[in-house]
């Protein structure tokens, strides 16, 4: 066992010594800390397991850590330094933005998998403070740039190690020093992928190509892919691979969120009983509130989570009533969910650069009011480390009752959107938000069809993933009632990056 793994659990440490093993037969060593260059002789795949609060994300930091120290080089879809022979590299992955940024909060310099598929092509004279910032070049001079601009980018770096991040910090744009997207022409080396239950097939085949050495962060209890057949990648793989952490240690610190989370495991629980322990727990821990209806002022930044798409209609339409949005256009602050990009193959190029900036199917993109050009608008990417993007949009609001939803906005062509005030739990799986609201009454349905899904009841396996999105605080909806907004919309919460004060305090 190595020294890192005496802060593990007995679980941890088996599932870090397996992984230790499996990356020095690569000829990384991190108990020696010694790198021998990359041999392409097979591909590599192992996979940890676990429910919430299992300790997935320890590991994984420890690992970035470790790998860090022993001097592999740590590469994200932003930026990759100089090419060497000898060099050894790791990417950590996420399938969603905002799944990326929950690592990224906690320390971890995550990207997404999209991202890490096409590689910026930086102008050469903004390229000079990447390399900078990655240490690989002297401080540059940029026309334009004050020296102050350079010391809020480089104190960013240190905090982030986000190379748009800190370019924002410095007062730039993307489309100041990103000129173009290219797919990526050669493999990487070793990849770390989190919220891995959310992957389908294909994504994974693309993953192999591109990572001979892959690892696998997932938890089981989750949701499967559409169409996958109740499926996640990691079951396929043989049975020495797959490392499953037991061991619950949020549960530690009286997590009430987790501990209904995980008693939906009791095959006795029946939804009734469920309910009844959420009531009980509300009335002793604030952190679990047993609401009456549906909280309007959350809806902008955390939708609520239902599982039929006839109630995300629905509430989205009384959100849009209750703060007097007009149907002939969008209010600054209004959510959206990208629903994907609608443009002819001639327009690859303008495709990539929409994706690559975080316009990916599923992202979750606030409304910031219209672009310059007719059919643009201002977006505010959640998530992303490059977050505010004009883009040719198409918004869609679906209405009750009606097979063709309205279009209120839209150019002819370009990323395509539907309103983000309700979205359906399968949607949310790999997104966290401090509040949480789950419409009961949806669950109460799927409970009372006794439906099965990989051997569990469906309605036991949106309530885990739904509950499992609520970082501080789980609102249980058990009315179709919505409340009064206390304040209008806002957009002045949205910041690209922080002020020098800032800087300086988190320093």
């Amino acid at each position: 066992m190595t020294q890192t793994s005496l802060t593990f659990s007995h679980d941890q440490a088996e599932a870090h010594d397996r992984i230790t093993e499996m990356l020095r037969s690569t000829g990384v060593d991190l108990d020696e800390s010694l790198l021998t260059p990359l041999q392409e002789d097979k591909n590599r795949v192992m996979a940890v397991t676990g429910k919430a609060g299992s300790g997935k994300t320890l590991l994984l930091a420890e690992l970035v850590n470790a790998l860090a120290e022993a001097g592999v080089d740590i590469v994200s879809g932003d930026w990759e330094g100089k090419k060497r022979r000898d060099r050894r590299t790791l990417a950590i992955l996420a399938p969603t933005n905002k799944a990326a940024s929950v690592l990224r909060m906690r320390g971890v310099p995550a990207t997404t998998i999209h991202r890490i598929l096409y590689t910026p092509v930086y102008d050469p004279e903004y390229e000079r403070i990447a390399e900078w910032l990655a240490g690989n070049g002297e401080r540059p001079e940029i026309e334009g740039l004050t020296d102050e601009a350079l010391d809020r980018a480089h104190a960013f770096y240190q905090i982030n190690k986000s190379i748009p991040g800190a370019m924002a910090a410095a007062g730039l744009r993307g489309s100041d020093f990103i000129t173009g997207w290219k797919r990526r022409e050669e493999p990487l080396d070793i990849g770390f992928v989190d919220e891995s239950s959310m992957l389908d097939d294909r994504q994974f085949d693309d993953l192999k190509e591109i990572f001979p050495t892959l690892l696998l962060f997932g938890d089981p209890a989750q949701l499967a892919p559409v169409n996958q057949s109740g499926n996640m990648v990691f079951d396929k793989l043989p049975e020495p691979a797959v490392m499953n952490l037991h061991r619950v240690h949020r549960q530690d610190a009286d997590n009430p969120i987790l501990d209904l989370a995980h008693a939906l495991a009791d095959p006795e629980l029946t939804f009734q009983a469920f309910e009844d322990m959420i009531e009980d727990i509300s009335r002793r821990d604030d952190r679990v509130n047993w609401a009456q209806r549906v909280e309007v002022d959350l809806m902008a930044r955390s939708p609520v989570l239902v599982w039929r798409n006839v109630t995300r209609i629905k509430l989205i339409n009384a959100f849009r009533a209750v703060h007097g949005a007009p149907e002939t256009e969008l209010l600054e602050g209004e959510p959206l969910i990208c629903d994907g990009i609608e443009l002819p193959l001639k327009h690859r190029k303008k495709r990539l650069d929409l994706e690559a900036r975080g316009l990916i199917k599923g992202a979750q993109v606030i409304y910031l009011g219209p672009g310059r050009k007719p059919g643009f608008s201002r977006l505010h990417v959640m998530g992303a480390e490059d977050p505010q993007v004009s883009a040719a949009s198409i918004v869609k609001i679906e209405k009750p009752d009606e097979e063709e939803p309205f279009i209120p906005y839209a150019a002819r062509m370009g990323a395509t959107f539907l309103h983000g005030a309700a979205v359906t739990i399968h949607k949310a799986q790999g997104s966290q938000w401090r509040d949480v609201q789950v419409f009961a009454p949806d669950l109460f349905v799927a409970a009372r069809m006794n439906r099965i899904e990989a051997g569990q009841p469906l309605w036991k396996r949106l309530a885990y993933v739904a509950i499992t999105r609520a970082e501080e605080r789980l609102h249980w909806v058990t009315r179709n009632r919505l409340s009064k907004p206390q304040h209008p919309l806002r957009v002045d919460d949205l910041r690209v990056a922080p002020t020098p004060l800032e800087l300086e305090a988190q320093l």
